[in-house]
């Protein structure tokens, strides 16, 4: 008998059941298998009870590994779907806020120091610095051999003075060749290895360049001289009176080293105009062809790798074209004018158009300044000395870019020493340059006597205590880490002509042991005499005292480049005397605060609590000129100073000066910047 139920579907119940076209097997079923007769009383269709929560399990959930098809049925449920968007709208939020949070601290951020800020610069006179091949002149791979005792110094900027090819009568300032090597200093070669060297250790470079002139041997010259093409007006020539058998020049114009700027040339029959020495023929600016020529000289150094170039004697590139007289310091009739400073030099410096030449070497500089990390920095040199507003102009104005700095000599110019005087040199120059510029100091040069021959030895490492804690970029004149000395003028030969023998003293072979000649030189001579004090005043001896004038510099270029406040907080002016010099340096942020006490004259006791009634009790001495003070506590109510010691006072506070009425006028800052200590990072809008 078959069983209707196999071939019929099963019909449930109108709202409990489900239809199953399959056969469904129950109990009762399994109960009456085999009575036959059961079988055939069974009705054609049936109703079953189905357990709604037994349906409720049979529903699909998610299990791992399901395919794609099995996923998608629950991407739409509700608890899915919002789950997703919430997620999706978090991290939409948090990329949004992260974004904004780096714009902001872009914004707020101080524009970090650039290479040219960051680090003191290290002037090398090259024919003096170190002898590679013993003919008794320093040249370009005597650099290359001492690069690490520059790097100990913890300096990263290395400025050489002029290498180029010349006659060394003007100790190189007046160029044959603008593309080449003097033979004396070595050849592009060792340049180019030399440039290698110094980038491969992390430094930088500058070279000067004196655009003003050339040397009279200079091809340029002698085709000019010859009246020959381009180059007839590359200088500035005019026709001479004759007068009793001698040569009348155009005016009364002065050279620098005295006498007449004109010099009457025998092949031209025309007079030059030289605003040093006759060697060295002024370049006509006023002729664009020559502006270019000085165009194309900066993009091939800079094109060979070097950093920045430092612009010399610039003020003289322009001198006026209707060629009259300048007048007299002293107006009484009569009076022979022969030295420079006897005439006011109203026409023969300064002139206008100048700064438009040097913003256009800005220009060509900037194009090389593209590149990131590779900023090209300038200079310009000239020593305006009492006109500090003509100095100040080279830096530009706030539209447009000219020196990154001038060079400052302020305190290389300073007629006596004292505490008075040292406060007016650094006074003068913050006040009146431009907001938002850069100052720099020097307080040596390869055309000044050395701090120990000018002011005295014992006042060699205050200098550097000043130099190294003043705001700033500090120029340090080779040699003057160890305190060398000029040599004895009488020590001098006669190979270079008399007008510039009195720059020589101050360019003595660098002492760098007590060995034969310094160390400067394996060969049986130097081109100057080393300076008779070389077996104790010398770089490898000093380097094992403690209590050394190379020790106490490289502790002191060590706390200028570790803590914020030494390397571009404020400047605030506490004190001057006679005697002493008081500043401090504080940075917005920070309770830290280095207070240099400085001794240009007598021994001294200052009672600063009572200059300054809201500084500490207290203060630890973190770096004295006698070592053997560092660390002791000092009372500020009574700080005494020998002559000459220096002291870099360290204590803590939140009441910076620069933040008191009372101070506002005698604190500077030149690139502002606030730390916080949460973020622990700097910013602008303090």
């Amino acid at each position: 008998v078959e069983v209707e139920a196999r071939s019929l579907p099963m019909e449930l119940s109108d709202k409990r059941g489900v239809e199953n076209n399959g056969f469904v097997q129950n109990e009762a079923f399994e109960d009456k298998e085999t009575d036959t007769s059961s079988q055939e009383e069974m009705p054609n269709k049936c109703s079953v009870d189905v357990d709604p929560m037994a349906v409720e399990e049979t529903v699909l959930k998610p299990y791992a590994g399901m395919p794609k098809e099995v996923l998608m049925q629950f991407s739409s449920q509700a608890r899915y779907r919002v789950t997703r968007e919430i997620l999706f709208w978090l991290i939409i939020a948090g990329s949004i806020a992260l974004v904004c949070a780096t714009i902001a601290i872009i914004a707020l951020s101080p524009k970090c120091l650039d290479w040219w800020q960051a680090s003191p610069i290290y002037q090398i006179y090259p024919r003096s610095f170190k002898d590679s091949n013993m003919d008794g002149n320093g040249d370009l791979k005597g650099i290359q051999e001492k690069l690490d005792h520059i790097t100990s110094l913890n300096i990263k900027t290395i400025w050489i003075t002029s290498f180029f090819k010349s006659p060394l009568k003007d100790l190189g300032y007046g160029a044959e060749d603008f593309y080449d090597i003097d033979p004396i200093f070595g050849s592009m070669r060792d340049f180019e290895n030399l440039i290698a060297a110094i980038h491969d250790k992390g430094l930088k470079v500058i070279m000067d360049l004196i655009p003003n002139h050339t040397s009279d041997k200079h091809r340029w010259f002698q085709l000019s001289r010859n009246r020959t093409g381009k180059y007839t007006d590359y200088y500035i020539w005019k026709d001479c009176r004759q007068a009793a058998g001698s040569v009348v020049p155009p005016n009364n114009w002065v050279s620098v080293f005295g006498g007449s700027s004109w010099q009457f040339d025998d092949v031209r029959k025309q007079c030059y105009y030289h605003q040093f020495g006759k060697e060295q023929p002024d370049l006509n600016f006023r002729n664009p062809a020559v502006q270019q020529e000085i165009h194309d000289i900066i993009k091939f150094w800079l094109g060979k790798g070097v950093d920045g170039l430092s612009f010399r004697t610039v003020k003289f590139l322009l001198e006026a074209t209707h060629l009259r007289d300048e007048p007299a310091v002293d107006s009484q009739n009569g009076v022979i004018i022969t030295a420079y400073s006897q005439l006011y030099h109203d026409y023969t410096s300064t002139q206008v158009g100048l700064h438009d030449i040097i913003r256009s070497f800005r220009h060509t500089m900037n194009e090389f300044s593209t590149e990131p990390g590779r900023y090209r920095f300038m200079s310009s040199g000239d020593d305006e000395k009492e006109d500090i507003e003509a100095t100040m102009m080279y830096y530009g104005t706030t539209f447009i870019q000219e020196a990154d700095f001038p060079l400052n000599f302020n305190l290389i110019n300073m007629k006596n020493l004292s505490g008075n005087s040292v406060f007016e040199a650094v006074d003068s120059w913050m006040k009146n340059m431009p907001a938002g510029k850069w100052p720099n100091w020097a307080v040596g040069s390869p055309n000044a006597a050395r701090i120990s021959t000018r002011i005295g030895k014992e006042y060699v490492n205050v200098m550097n205590m000043l130099l190294l804690t003043l705001p700033g970029t500090p120029v340090t004149y080779y040699g003057e880490e160890i305190g060398m000395e000029n040599i004895a003028s009488g020590n001098v030969s006669e190979e270079t002509s008399l007008t510039t023998l009195v720059t020589l003293p101050e360019k003595s072979p660098m002492q760098w042991d007590g060995k034969v000649n310094a160390g400067f030189t394996e060969g049986n001579s130097s081109w100057l005499p080393v300076n008779s004090n070389y077996q104790s005043v010398n770089v490898e001896i000093q380097s094992t005292l403690s209590n050394s004038t190379l020790s106490l510099y490289r502790a002191l270029t060590l706390l200028r480049n570790n803590e914020l406040p030494m390397n571009r907080g404020w400047m605030c002016h506490i004190w001057n005397d006679s005697n002493v010099f008081v500043f401090v340096r504080e940075l917005d942020g920070l309770d830290r605060v280095f207070m240099m006490v400085l001794n240009f004259g007598q021994e001294s006791t200052i009672d600063l609590k009572a200059i300054a009634p809201s500084l500490p009790s207290e203060a630890v001495i973190r770096l004295s000129t006698h070592f053997s003070n560092a660390g002791e506590v000092v009372n500020t109510k009574l700080i005494k100073t020998e002559s000459g010691e220096g002291l870099v006072l360290k204590y803590k506070t939140t009441k910076p000066f620069h933040t008191m009425e009372a101070f506002k006028g005698k604190c500077f800052v030149a690139q502002k910047a606030c730390y916080s200590k949460a973020l622990n990072l700097l910013y602008m809008n303090c």
